[in-house]
């Protein structure tokens, strides 16, 4: 409508219609003279002169208004702003003023700005304003939804100090002010100044400018519509990307890796681990799991996921030491399309998918160094690089790292970066070998003959006791995945309801294994103490890990011979 209505008001004005027929964009005769917004008439000069100068103002603005709300019918979203631009600076040539500017809310209406701006050569340009902030009464006008005419700055009330303060900082001598307002919306306001001369402001004019915002304010409001239904789309693929990455994940990962879904045990040093776990699971603290092969470290970071805030969300978990060197970083980081040979699609990382979740990196020990310091940037930024690619992708997910290598000797040798180590030793928990749970052994071998029986659909009923006790006397250098398998076996070759056990290796060799009290408390300690750098007392030392009062150990080191050595 508005366009049909520019294009007949042209054909009017080329037509000269006598001033007494009434103007199709106006109740009111439009008096040429009056519509131009230029400088009084000069003594002496011709009238009809004048009035050919104002006329022919007029038609160009007429045109240009026409034109514009042509342009802005099927006018992409993303040219939008820059048709603005163009239109605020054909305007200030055909009204003869030096600038225009358009102000916008933010997305939380908090803030008020200059988005687009234009200012004749030689004039300083529209300063960053924050309208709402730095122009109180302007704002508090413009919220009235009625354009602000200023003819002179003395026009200008006691309660507009500010603005007034402004203008004459500026050099400002005339404006005028339209808010930009769709539905009742108030969106933001179009500012026109003169800054070389006042200038009158008629009707006629402001009524033509309150169009001109009326355009403007469609237009910025179909681009915003537009802006979010594509960032709704945007999300809606990021989703879908994350929910097929989700569903490929648990297709790869649901595997019988730990048999029990409950961690299995009642020795003091499964309930000390217990402690720690309960203790930082409700935190978001990186956590360093330690502990020999088959010690059950997934099964413990699992534990401390389902204790966590980010329960909701799957646990996702990597092996490092699995996977080729070649492909960890895909694997972490994941890739664009392209990246390399055979990356025929996008791939999600594990990064990406543990975002609000835990992300779980098995024996991190055998990262290579160019990933230890993109691990590093992660854990400190929060954000990474798909390979391949150029966009920062920022996670929030929380890290359990887990190894059975000695990373400080590591970190000695120049395996492994000290900041790292320092980054993820947070809050090491040291999970304790079989042979120190020694106690938790038939309910581990009960729990695996059951798990067995009802897989293979046997029954057995009974173990004898001195099976049980061999087993406990074994020295199970594979731990729980070494019982858990060697289970597995025996119920395979059992054909009635005792289970028959063939011993591991040789009755000899294994009970060469075996290992008196003080030689596994010897044995233990001195893995603490390398641990923590022979720190006994405070925060993170050995006492605390092993739960012992600093005099304790001490004297228990005495009795050991155990003794720093020396550097």
């Amino acid at each position: 409508h508005l366009c049909a209505c520019y294009v007949m008001m042209v054909r009017v004005v080329r037509k000269r219609i006598p001033e007494k027929e009434t103007d199709p964009m106006s109740v009111e005769p439009v008096n040429p003279i009056e519509y131009a917004a230029t400088p009084a008439v000069k003594s002496g000069e011709p009238s009809n002169r004048a009035s050919q100068t104002a006329f022919e103002e007029r038609l160009q603005f007429e045109t240009l208004l026409a034109d514009m709300s042509t342009r802005f019918v099927n006018l992409p979203a993303d040219r939008i702003d820059q048709e603005i631009e163009h239109v605020l600076e054909r305007i200030a040539e055909v009204l003869h003023i030096e600038r225009c500017s358009v102000a916008q809310f933010s997305e939380d209406r908090a803030k008020l700005r200059v988005t687009h701006a234009f200012a004749a050569p030689g004039v300083t340009p529209m300063p960053d304003l924050i309208l709402n902030e730095q122009q109180p009464w302007y704002t508090q006008q413009m919220l009235l939804h009625e354009p602000l005419v200023m003819n002179s700055v003395e026009e200008l009330p006691e309660e507009a100090s500010v603005e007034k303060a402004y203008c004459i900082d500026q050099g400002v001598k005339s404006s005028v002010l339209i808010p930009l307002a769709v539905g009742g919306s108030f969106l933001g306001v179009v500012g026109f100044a003169a800054l070389t001369s006042e200038r009158q402001w008629p009707a006629v004019l402001v009524q033509r400018l309150k169009m001109l915002g009326m355009v403007f304010a469609n237009a910025l409001m179909r681009k915003a519509s537009e802006l979010k239904l594509r960032q709704a789309f945007k999300e809606i693929e990021i989703l879908k990307d994350r929910l097929e990455a989700e569903n490929t994940f648990l297709r790869e990962e649901i595997k019988l890796q730990n048999a029990h879904e409950e961690i299995i045990g009642q020795s003091d040093a499964i309930k000390h681990v217990l402690n720690q776990v309960e203790q930082v699971a409700g935190t978001d603290t990186t956590v360093m799991l330690l502990g020999e092969t088959g010690t059950g470290k997934e099964l413990f970071a699992q534990a401390i996921h389902k204790l966590s805030r980010r329960k909701a969300r799957t646990m996702v978990a990597v092996n490092c030491g699995a996977l080729p060197s070649s492909l960890v970083e895909s694997e972490l980081f994941g890739h664009e399309k392209g990246a390399f040979t055979g990356a025929d699609t996008r791939r999600i990382g594990r990064f990406e998918l543990a975002d609000r979740s835990t992300l779980f990196l098995d024996e991190i020990g055998d990262l290579s160094m160019p990933l230890q310091v993109k691990l590093l940037r992660v854990l400190q930024q929060g954000q990474f690089e798909r390979l391949g690619g150029q966009q920062t992708i920022k996670t929030d997910a929380r890290l359990i790292a887990a190894t059975n290598r000695d990373l400080l000797q590591a970190v000695h040798s120049g395996e492994f970066r000290m900041d790292l180590y320092y980054r993820l030793n947070v809050f090491p928990i040291v999970l304790p070998p079989l042979r120190e749970r020694r106690d938790d052994i038939p309910s581990l071998v009960w729990f695996f003959v059951r798990h067995f029986c009802e897989k293979m659909g046997k029954r057995i009923e009974t173990i004898h006791r001195s099976s049980m006790q061999v087993l406990q006397n074994y020295g199970w250098p594979g731990n729980v995945r070494e019982l858990k398998n060697f289970i597995e076996r025996a119920v395979i070759i059992t054909s009635n309801r005792v289970l028959q056990i063939e011993l591991p290796g040789n009755p000899a060799a294994m009970h060469q294994q075996i290992k008196t009290l003080d030689q596994a408390q010897k044995e233990h300690i001195l893995k603490i103490l390398k641990l923590t750098n022979w720190k006994i007392r405070g925060k993170n030392g050995a006492a605390e890990i092993l739960a012992a009062k600093p005099t304790t150990l001490e004297s228990k080191m005495a009795r050991l011979g155990i003794q720093r050595p020396a550097k």
